[in-house]
């Protein structure tokens, strides 16, 4: 059954059908063991490498995202950075214009309160002075003519004179 002559070179047709029938087997065969477990074997790592592939341009545009946001929280930290900074150099700008109008003010009344007292110390001793003059006039007076003058008309008198000087000075 298995052996064919090589006398005329032909096949036999039962060998023939053997072999086809043992082709159909082993492929049966392979294809129940081998190829189901190849197949699936294949498709797991394709879609795996797809899976990556996804989650890699998820990653890629996750990154980009957070890489637009940082750059808008630091953009917008740089405003606020430069607003602080305005606002403390307008502030100390106005505290040193404040300051310096205190100062002027306080020169202003200290000026103002030495005037008074000047000006009051100074009638003070205008009025001191007429009165040692007066009294000391009275005195010399008396002691010329010999004889004792009113005081009011020799107080008017000197009064008279000392406002004559005031106004001279």
């Amino acid at each position: 059954m298995f052996s064919y002559s090589v006398v005329g070179a032909q096949l036999y047709v039962g060998d023939m059908i053997f072999v086809m029938i043992a082709f159909i087997v082993l492929m049966w065969l392979i294809k129940l063991v081998a190829w189901k477990p190849i197949t699936k074997m294949m498709q797991n790592r394709s879609d795996k490498i797809a899976n990556d592939i996804d989650s890699a341009k998820d990653s890629r545009t996750k990154a980009a995202e957070l890489a637009q946001q940082r750059q808008v929280e630091l953009d917008k930290t740089r405003e606020d950075a430069s607003v602080i900074i305005n606002t403390a150099k307008q502030n100390g700008q106005q505290q040193r214009d404040q300051i310096v109008e205190d100062a002027r003010n306080e020169a202003s009344n200290l000026k103002s309160s030495a005037e008074k007292d000047i000006e009051q110390q100074r009638q003070e001793a205008l009025a001191n002075s007429r009165k040692d003059v007066a009294s000391l006039s009275i005195e010399i007076a008396s002691k010329i003519i010999s004889k004792q003058l009113n005081e009011d008309d020799q107080k008017g008198l000197v009064d008279s004179y000392i406002e004559g000087l005031g106004k001279q000075k």
